[in-house]
């Protein structure tokens, strides 16, 4: 078995944060909304060799910021490899990928090298990132002919057998850099690739500040299906009705590449999440994030913003008035408040 080189890029959600996992309620409860997201994936991503062993499987990786995380070497068997998605550490959504391909797939070791630019914990789906890359590994490695769709639901069933209460949406970063418009209904997913009318110039800013999504996730799940209280109901209501008419409108925005209608539907939407959604968790006020929001380089360079992700102070997307004023709005804010800055551009598939 020969190796191979593999690239996943991070995912960023425009719009529908948190409508992925809370749509999942619909299997046992109809009451609950579909849900709706709109994202892409991110300039950054995860780049790996990969190569077969005969009983073992090996990661190590390489971090953004120069650190080496592993190596970690575990038995290919499937009770040991389980046990170790258990751990919590971090590796185990690494480990849980390549439990669930185990138990599902005639596969043998792995060995993975990994190295990447794509900034972890701040919302822009480096674990989902690293859950498809451990999946496309197994695929390419032992030639078992899964499509980006069955890559996606390995990584998340993986993600998943670690005690994550992820939802589908960061998975999609499986389908590449190209945007998505996504429905969840129950266990049910429909995608739908888009096409920008014109190049659109985003800005992530990583906030450069500590973010607990699994406190997060577990705050804002504790609201479904049928919490009873206002606070439960508003969260219930942001990410099922009113979250639909917010993607209806982006994903025609996307079409015609209106970067003004689509910076000032992000800070309506961030307005929505803020009185309708962070009220149920602490970690949600995200100060950080409202200062980048706030600040005056925004209003001469972009046309708006929100938040990333599961929200909470990891990143902020921006969106430019063009290639120039991103390059100047990233400068100021970095060189202002410490921030790190990534470009996103989404660009029409006769310009890629």
């Amino acid at each position: 078995m020969s190796a191979v080189e593999i690239f996943v890029p991070g995912r960023l959600c425009l719009f529908g944060e948190h409508s992925d996992w809370a749509a999942a309620y619909r299997a046992s409860d109809p009451s609950i909304a579909p849900g709706y997201c709109l994202v892409a994936g991110t300039d950054q991503g995860l780049y790996a060799r990969a190569e077969g062993a005969i009983d073992t499987f090996e990661i190590v990786s390489d971090l953004p910021d120069g650190r080496r995380a592993g190596p970690l070497g575990l038995p290919a068997r499937p009770r040991d490899l389980d046990a170790a998605a258990h751990r919590g550490d971090f590796f185990s959504y690494a480990a849980g990928v390549a439990a669930e391909v185990s138990v599902r797939h005639p596969v043998k070791g792995l060995r993975l090298f990994v190295r990447g630019d794509l900034p972890m914990g701040r919302g822009l789906a480096s674990s989902a990132a690293l859950c498809v890359l451990v999946a496309r590994a197994f695929n390419q490695v032992y030639g078992l002919g899964f499509g980006a769709l069955e890559e996606m639901e390995l990584a998340y069933a993986g993600e998943r057998r670690s005690g994550s209460e992820c939802g589908r949406m960061d998975q999609i970063c499986a389908f590449g850099q190209r945007p998505m418009f996504v429905q969840f209904d129950g266990p049910k997913l429909e995608l739908e690739p888009l096409e920008p009318g014109e190049t659109l110039f985003l800005l992530i800013v990583d906030l450069c500040q500590a973010k607990d999504t699994r406190r997060i996730l577990k705050d804002l799940n504790a609201c479904f299906p049928r919490t009873p209280g206002p606070l439960a109901a508003a969260v219930r209501e942001a990410l099922g009705p009113r979250n639909a008419e917010i993607l209806s409108r982006a994903r025609a925005i996307v079409g015609t590449g209106d970067a003004r209608a689509l910076g000032e539907l992000m800070l309506e939407a961030q307005a929505l999440f803020d009185s309708s959604v962070a009220p149920a968790c602490p970690e949600l006020q995200a100060p950080r994030l409202h200062a980048i929001l706030a600040h005056a380089a925004l209003r001469e360079l972009a046309f708006g913003g929100k938040g990333v992700g599961s929200q909470g102070d990891g990143c902020v997307q921006l969106v430019a008035r063009g290639p120039e004023e991103r390059r100047l709005l990233a400068a100021r804010l970095e060189s202002e408040l410490g921030v790190r800055c990534l470009p996103v551009t989404l660009r029409p598939s006769a310009q890629e």
